[in-house]
């Protein structure tokens, strides 16, 4: 558990908690704290308590001191400044041309910041005015855009129920309001009477809610099918905080559209039982009834559900998808069957066509494109080493020094001396064998 104090920096504005660091601070004392826009004058609406960390937005920033009395004067003076900076700021807005509406002006407590907020229906390009009033105000500007709810807020007004806004008066913070609530409440859908005057559904949609919400239970619906003690009727109204409904009698009972009679009865919620049909198509099961009073458990809906629904498929009076067979794939027509003369014939074709084939030396030519398309490459022959190579190379030096012999020889007995220089093989280097050898220190 960590202690800590809530501060408002507005009337109606949201609580953030600060760290009190030892400080005696009571409520309703007014504090200087830092936040993230910088030191700011807060206002402590909730003493120190003790919250979770899950309830606390870290990091939790300290409180620095409590205000003084030049403190409150400075906060005085900073809104008597408002009015002033205002005015400038909507003449520059009008002299750029810029379509966007001022709502209002805040300086933080050490003026370090003036924060302008605007309304505008889509992107705004303001660099230019922030460089005017920059020039003008000599301090950081900062420019924020917000909807309308926040408009109303800081602007404040009437409601339809003449009484001051809820939002700009004491709600802290906007709940979520969907047209749902409306309807559980059995309010108009015109748009005009359930939205404030920002255009947004109203706030207050969402206080009665949980009590609504309570009330409906065990309450029928419109249409529903109810019995009283004057026998079986058809809701026609209901009215959620009296705990009543509206009926009209069955005169005669029919499946679709039975007929009513006119005169409306009232009854309480304890006086009626609602009648749970069966099934919808089923004649041969009982209506089951409940009474109104009495909530009926979920588990309880979904088994009778379930039940009446197979009982219903089993009895093929369901207009489910589960009495459909399943997907088959249709088979198709079985031929007529084929002549014994024909089938004798076209056997007797095929013998002679592949003995034409078998006879032909030369294939056809699709057979022999696809002969030459798929025809096996021949085997490479492996590379020569260097061994290899200068073994070749002394065969051919032997051959050839033999026929030189050969031929001295013969010019000797003929009397023809001739003098050739012997064949002197160039074998091929050795990359690591044949390397040039290091003298003084040098390679060769």
């Amino acid at each position: 558990m960590i202690t800590v104090v809530g501060v408002r920096f507005k009337k109606a504005g949201k609580i953030y908690y600060f760290d009190p660091d030892h400080l005696d601070i009571q409520k309703e004392d007014n504090v200087i704290v830092e936040t993230a826009r910088g030191i700011e004058f807060g206002h402590v609406v909730i003493a120190k308590r003790e919250v979770t960390e899950e309830e606390i937005v870290s990091p939790l920033k300290k409180v620095l001191r409590i205000a003084t009395s030049e403190d409150v004067q400075s906060h005085l003076e900073n809104k008597e400044k408002n009015c002033e900076t205002f005015r400038i700021c909507e003449e520059k807005i009008l002299a750029h041309g810029l379509d966007m509406k001022l709502i209002d002006v805040e300086y933080t407590f050490d003026n370090n910041k003036v924060i302008f907020y605007f309304t505008a229906d889509g992107r705004i390009d303001f660099r230019e005015l922030v460089k005017d009033l920059a020039a003008v105000f000599k301090t950081r500007i900062e420019l924020r855009q917000i909807g309308v709810r926040d408009e109303a807020k800081m602007v404040n007004g009437i409601g339809p129920c003449g009484i001051g806004l809820c939002c700009a008066n004491w709600l802290g913070d906007f709940a979520p309001v969907s047209i749902k609530m409306a309807k559980d409440q059995n309010l108009s859908l015109n748009p005009t009477k359930i939205s404030g005057i920002c255009g947004r559904l109203m706030c207050c949609l969402k206080y009665e809610h949980d009590t609504y919400q309570v009330l409906r239970k065990g309450m029928p619906n419109r249409g529903d099918r109810v019995l009283t003690e004057d026998g079986p009727a058809v809701v026609f109204d209901t009215n959620i905080l009296l705990e009543s409904v509206k009926v009209r009698l069955i005169v005669k009972d029919r499946e679709e559209n039975p007929e009513l009679g006119e005169d409306v009865v009232t009854y309480k919620k304890d006086q009626i039982k609602a009648i749970l049909k069966k099934s919808a198509q089923s004649e041969d099961h009982e209506d089951l009834v409940i009474d109104c009073a009495d909530e009926i458990p979920h588990e309880f809906m979904a088994e009778i559900e379930g039940e009446l629904k197979q009982k219903a498929c089993q009895n093929k009076k369901c207009g489910c998808k589960t009495d459909k067979k399943p997907y088959q794939k249709e088979r198709r027509p079985n031929r007529e069957p084929i002549p014994a003369q024909a089938q004798a014939e076209t056997t007797e074709r095929a013998k002679q066509f592949a003995k034409t084939v078998a006879k032909s030396d030369e294939p056809s030519g699709q057979n022999n494109k696809d002969k030459q398309r798929f025809k096996p490459r021949p085997e490479r022959k492996p590379k020569k080493s260097f061994e290899d190579f200068n073994g070749e190379l002394d065969r051919k030096e032997q051959t050839q020094n033999k026929e030189l012999n050969q031929n001295k020889e013969q010019q000797a007995q003929q009397g023809q001396p001739t003098e050739k220089k012997p064949f002197k093989k160039h074998k091929h280097p050795h990359p690591q064998k044949d390397k040039p050898q290091k003298v003084g220190g040098e390679g060769k």
